[in-house]
């Protein structure tokens, strides 16, 4: 019998990315004793089960207050910081609306767009594909990070002083020109280094 494979999350909030006790209650207790439940580097629990019932379980788990999202090749959901700083002075609004606007995207490799709230920058942006640091009451972008392999690179500023409402607009077309112009299995720091940034910025100007 054939198995597929989705992504879950809670989301996020002051605090993280937080499972409720009665999230993982009803995902234990409706995928079954065959399925297998994964974490993820990207804050989020990779679910494979059989198809049958697939809709049914997806229901369940959405009544609980769960985010589900495709697996592989797609942008990720936002990976955020935990809004130390409180929910108005990180930005968690304006978190929320980007993480609603990017997830889900099918990308010639999977995409890791990153969100922190201040310059302390606990959710690593820097060392995702695409990262939003928040300075005062303005967003500044980092394009080309990697996290793996033993030549780890920290991202580079593309655009900074951006506001609020500029914001999703920028990483929308980013997304965008990945889609249309990045090779089948091309990692986003390599799809940089080949369009070069002078390319992309005048490309999302």
């Amino acid at each position: 019998m054939s198995r597929t494979k989705f992504a879950i999350t809670p989301g996020f909030e002051i605090g993280g990315t937080l499972f409720k006790p009665e999230q993982l209650a009803v995902l234990g207790s409706i995928v079954g004793e065959d399925a297998r439940i994964e974490l993820t580097t990207f804050k989020q629990l990779y679910v494979e089960l059989e198809k049958d019932h697939l809709e049914e379980v997806k229901q369940k788990l959405r009544e609980t207050g769960l985010e589900i999202h495709p697996a592989g090749f797609f942008t990720k959901s936002l990976i955020a910081c935990n809004f130390c700083r409180g929910a108005e002075d990180a930005g968690l609004d304006v978190a929320k609306a980007l993480g609603d606007a990017i997830a889900g995207y099918e990308v010639p490799s999977p995409l890791k767009i990153g969100y922190a709230g201040c310059a302390l920058g606990t959710s690593e942006p820097l060392l995702k594909d695409i990262g939003v640091v928040k300075m005062k009451d303005k967003y500044d972008i980092y394009v080309g990070g990697e996290g793996k392999s033993l030549k780890a690179t920290v991202g580079v500023l593309f655009m900074s002083g951006l506001a609020a409402e500029q914001l999703i607009p920028v990483i929308l077309q980013l997304i965008k020109l990945f889609q249309q112009n990045g090779r089948k299995k091309e990692k986003f720091s390599k799809f940089i280094e080949r369009m070069t940034m002078e390319k992309l910025r005048e490309a999302v100007s």
